[in-house]
């Protein structure tokens, strides 16, 4: 052979190789090679529904205590953190001219009393006086009938008989005045010691003391607060819930609670309160749960998060969620038949937290079904079963 056909052979030689070498490289690693994909079996066994919320610590009830007047406080007794009891001292204010108020009403009352005694000797003299002329005008009026004294006599004592009639009523008329102002002198006392004793904050409940929000000195408004209690019985979690896994949340659900403070523990509690009004800005709803147990030194708006149980089955076929897919509006999976693969559609119920799908309908126990492929898959695709997808700068 040539030297001449012994170089077009090598050159023939090595086109077909890289031939070939393009050839297996698009069927196996370009875009004729199948997709890979990871598979797992429709497994049968219990499944646990949950959802998960982020909130606070806050108290169920909680109390404002402030003045019912403007005022200038004088003196503060507890403090943020101090434990009160019901009807303790909290703080008092300056009175003012309250004190000089109650006791002008009172000399008040007092007066209107001694006007009470005068009108009522005033009556009664009245009346003695209006008997009398009664009896002459009628004695009068019995000598004119027989004619021993003129018209004239009898009228003028019949005229003050009537004129004793209206005395009576004019004294009536001045005691029932005196008795109306002592009432309301009295009502003054009551309602200016009333405010008196206002000037003197209590506790209405057993509590802590949240906050001091005042110093002596400070003047203060009717409706101010001044101290700020909690009952620490009261404490829950308000708990904010994506409105879409909160439909299935109920009164008396168990929950689990961490607190930000204690990462590594959690507490036991269950759903006390869902609201009925959901925030159409940040698309959750706010659901209360309380503590079975309320952790010691525990403080007010902690962050926390809670897990709320909706839903424990017993025996039921799973998937894991992420071999559900949506296809042309359907719920399904995806299964290989001969190297490719179908789209099947399925009925699910709840996931768990932990990325398992009910099966409601279309599959058995130990069916497989993708999981993962590292290409988005299309009815027919061929497709090659892996034990694991490796991505790219993995």
């Amino acid at each position: 052979m040539s030297p001449r056909l012994g170089a077009k052979a090598i050159v023939a030689a090595a086109g077909i190789g890289a031939a070939l070498l393009l050839g297996w490289l698009a069927s196996s690693q370009g875009p004729l090679a199948p997709t890979k994909v990871t598979l797992a079996k429709v497994e049968q066994g219990p499944l646990v529904a949950s959802t998960f919320g982020i909130g606070t610590v806050e108290a169920r009830r909680s109390y404002a205590i402030g003045p019912t007047f403007a005022s200038r406080v004088a003196r503060v007794f507890v403090d943020q953190g101090d434990t009160v009891r019901a009807g303790q001292l909290l703080a008092e204010l300056d009175p003012v001219d309250l004190v000089d108020r109650v006791s002008s009403g009172k000399f008040a009352a007092e007066r209107a009393s001694s006007t009470i005694r005068a009108a009522e000797a005033q009556l009664a003299d009245a009346q003695s006086r209006a008997q009398l002329a009664s009896a002459s005008a009628r004695r009068y009026a019995e000598l004119r009938a027989q004619g021993f004294v003129s018209q004239e006599a009898s009228d003028a004592k019949g005229h003050d008989a009537d004129a004793a009639k209206a005395a009576v009523d004019a004294a009536a008329a001045q005691l029932a005045v005196s008795r109306r102002d002592r009432e309301r002198a009295l009502a003054d006392v009551a309602g200016v010691g009333k405010l008196r004793a206002q000037a003197r904050l209590v506790s209405p409940v057993d509590g802590v003391v949240s906050a001091r929000l005042v110093e002596p000195g400070t003047t203060v408004v009717a409706g101010q607060a001044m101290l700020q209690l909690i009952d620490p019985a009261s404490l829950w979690v308000k708990a904010r819930i994506d409105q879409g896994q909160a439909g299935g949340v109920r009164v008396g659900q168990p929950a689990q609670i961490v607190l930000r403070s204690e990462p590594n523990r959690a507490y036991l509690g269950q759903v006390e309160r869902v609201d009925l009004v959901s925030d159409a800005v940040t698309e959750e709803r706010i659901v209360n749960v309380g503590f079975a147990a309320r952790p010691e030194g525990i403080a007010v708006g902690e962050l926390i998060e809670v897990t709320i149980r909706t839903a424990e089955l017993s025996k039921v076929r799973s998937v894991p969620a992420a071999a559900v897919k949506r296809l042309a509006r359907q719920d399904g999976v995806w299964q290989i038949t001969d190297g490719r693969v179908a789209f099947r559609p399925v009925k699910f119920g709840i996931t768990s937290l932990d990325g398992r799908s009910q099966i409601l309908e279309g599959l058995n126990a130990g069916d497989e079904v993708v999981v993962h492929s590292e290409r988005e898959l299309t009815p027919g695709a061929k497709v090659r079963v892996v034990p694991a997808i490796v991505r790219a700068g993995s």
